[in-house]
């Protein structure tokens, strides 16, 4: 049994982010479902809809990215196109 305490401690819950981290390349897009949402779709397919509140600077359609952060599997969206990803860090790519 798991205790309450030993969910909350700062050391789980370093090493629950360490194991849901993730690095993805993809194309930014704005899809219109509800009020709009952002995703992050990589090469292979994969959509991924980008946690509210994300850096305005990376959310312009069109745009390559390589986008660090965490499937949260604790939020459920609207949207539900994909595994919702909270951005920590990104590199915007040239479009040449």
């Amino acid at each position: 049994m798991v205790s309450g305490e030993f969910l909350q401690s700062p050391l789980s819950t370093q090493h629950l982010a360490l194991i849901m981290s993730i690095t993805v390349t993809g194309t930014i897009e704005r899809r219109d479902i509800g009020m709009g949402v952002w995703a992050l779709v990589t090469d292979d397919g994969e959509i991924y809809e980008i946690l509210k509140g994300a850096d305005k600077s990376l959310l312009k359609a069109g745009q390559k990215a390589k986008v660090k952060g965490q499937v949260r599997e604790d939020i459920m969206t609207i949207a539900m196109i994909g595994p919702v990803l909270e951005v920590k860090s990104f590199e915007l790519f040239n479009s040449d």
